[in-house]
């Protein structure tokens, strides 16, 4: 028999991460994160994580730097964050996307690391 689970998260009721990221929808081999109206600021730090990351950008601009590289996000981009890549991102403006992670960022403490 296959998995018949259904999951409906109100963003208004999701937990909130350390780093300002709400929670949203958490399977067995991934989950959606969601980043809203991330301020402009210093560079956040550079990381490498122990999962992939996809993402897409509703509003707002970002530099992305991955491996040496520096892409623009803007609204309408999607972006790949291989898993282990060092990576850190810079907000231009009003930053709002969506992020996927592959397994789930917040299980077993791969956020904190």
């Amino acid at each position: 028999m296959s998995d018949t689970t259904i999951i409906k998260v109100s963003s208004q009721t999701s937990p909130k991460g350390e780093m300002g990221q709400k929670y949203l929808a958490v399977g067995k081999k991934l989950s959606m994160r969601l980043w809203e109206e991330e301020q402009p600021g210093e560079p956040k730090p550079e990381r490498s994580r122990p999962y992939e990351t996809v993402g897409y950008v509703i509003q707002g601009r970002a530099e992305l730097h991955l491996e040496g590289q520096m892409i623009l996000l803007e609204p309408g981009n999607s972006w790949v964050v291989p898993e282990g890549a060092s990576h850190s991102y810079k907000i231009l403006e009003p930053f709002t996307a969506v992020e996927a992670t592959c397994p789930p960022a917040e299980i077993h403490g791969r956020d904190e690391i």
